[in-house]
């Protein structure tokens, strides 16, 4: 099995520079992390500034990651769910037939195909999680934030207005239908 865990700087800072969109499209998700609490920052610098050496416990083996892989992607999906998922990354790009106004309005770029095929795993991947057979477009939705925003470039219209791509991508999935 194979991982990429990657932090990203504030762009604002010395040093730091964006990612090429090709090479962000080949992250799966963006998860926002705030500060953390007070209790678990003392817990942090007490297991990083002294000594003591953590023992790591496996809770997996190599062949259970990839056996849930397998697992993963055998997980069957409806043709709905397949093209409610393509509609709604569809709707993310500017100048394009069936774009959303937002898109039109504020997207410098939108998603990639490879945003279609995220979500739909990101989806399975919820619903295997919670025990369910197959995603509904309901996880579609949940996972949508994650795997869209950093597939997305706003633009300045929308900087100035203090739109950030969170609020944006949830605007856009008011107005697609979920049947």
């Amino acid at each position: 099995p194979f991982f990429v865990l990657a932090t990203q700087n504030p762009i604002e800072q010395e040093g730091t520079y964006p990612l090429p969109e090709a090479q962000l499209d080949r992250f799966l998700f963006n998860i926002r992390m705030d500060y953390p609490s007070a209790s678990e920052e003392i817990t942090v610098v007490q297991a990083t500034t002294s000594n003591e050496k953590p023992e790591v416990i496996p809770c997996m083996s190599p062949q259970d990651i990839i056996d849930l892989q397998y697992a993963l992607r055998a997980t069957p999906v409806a043709d709905d769910i397949i093209a409610y998922a393509v509609s709604l990354v569809r709707q993310t790009r500017p100048g394009q037939p069936d774009s959303h106004t937002v898109a039109n309005d504020y997207f410098s770029w939108g998603a990639g195909p490879r945003a279609s095929q995220n979500l739909v795993i990101a989806a399975k991947a919820i619903a295997m999680m919670r025990g369910e057979g197959s995603p509904s477009m309901e996880h579609i939705r949940e996972a949508a934030p994650a795997v869209l925003r950093h597939r997305i470039a706003i633009n300045y219209k929308a900087k100035g207005e203090g739109l950030d791509v969170d609020a944006l991508i949830g605007q856009i999935l008011k107005a697609v239908n979920t049947r």
